[in-house]
């Protein structure tokens, strides 16, 4: 085993049993997430890496993590692979997906489909944040109506079955989320939803490693409550103002 095969296996051992005490960091007190910081970083594959996916794999990766980013022509991510440093990375989907503990998808909402036929069995298991939001113009009117009737947590997760899947970051321009990450607290609240409580807690670190503050909305079928047109859409709120919109416990 070489020294990377090493740390890759050590970074995946955090996302099994033992290491869901560690990736729930946020019940612990600052100082121990401060000690635990540099042992929780873990590989992330960005598929789709425009506006949305460049700009919060970016923050990742400035946060530490190693991050591989795909599009339909990863050459032309030289340059953003280049600014971003050593770990950061470019290659194609099922290189990502092969790649990260954890998954970050923001393509053209139309496109997720595809990508489930695509690459359904290699998503098996796999932990994933999706921040597409579904635009008739762009996507096509069925796949809109689907989002809006059944909820586009749930129609995310028809589409891709066996990832464990957590809607996230799909309610702020990627101008907001590059200028007011990091922000002095209180940090700008990112709502998320998922079914599986140890992605929900992964995604709820991530996004604070982005620089922002996660509140967790519910399960998927609750996503709806922050999907386009819905009160949780849009709003440049803090966690405590935003829970209060959504009427969330403290």
């Amino acid at each position: 085993m070489t020294e990377h095969d090493s740390i890759d296996h050590g970074r995946r051992a955090l996302l099994g049993v033992g290491g869901a005490l560690l990736l729930s960091a946020g019940l612990w007190p600052a100082s121990a997430r401060a000690q635990s910081n540099s042992s929780a970083k873990i590989r992330i594959g960005v598929i789709g890496s425009g506006h949305i996916g460049g700009t919060v794999g970016g923050l990742w990766v400035k946060a530490g993590h190693p991050v591989l980013f795909t599009s339909l022509h990863p050459e032309e991510l030289k340059d953003m692979v280049a600014a971003l440093g050593a770990l950061a990375q470019a290659g194609a989907v099922d290189q990502a997906i092969a790649f990260g503990d954890a998954l970050f998808i923001a393509v053209p909402y139309g496109a997720l489909p595809q990508i489930g036929r695509d690459y359904g069995a290699a998503l098996e298991g796999k932990i994933v944040l999706d921040a597409g939001n579904a635009v008739p113009a762009r996507d096509g009117a069925a796949i809109a109506e689907e989002a809006q009737t059944n909820g586009i947590g749930v129609t995310s997760q028809k589409y891709l079955p066996g990832a464990r899947l957590v809607r996230a970051f799909n309610t702020i321009n990627y101008k907001i989320l590059a200028s007011e990450a990091n922000r002095p607290d209180p940090k700008l609240a990112i709502p998320i939803a998922g079914d599986d409580p140890q992605a929900v807690q992964v995604a709820a670190e991530l996004v604070r490693d982005a620089g922002f503050d996660p509140v967790v909305v519910g399960k998927l079928g609750d996503a709806s409550r922050f999907q386009q047109g819905a009160p949780g859409y849009g709003q440049q709120v803090t966690a405590a103002e935003l829970k209060q919109k959504l009427s969330l416990g403290p």
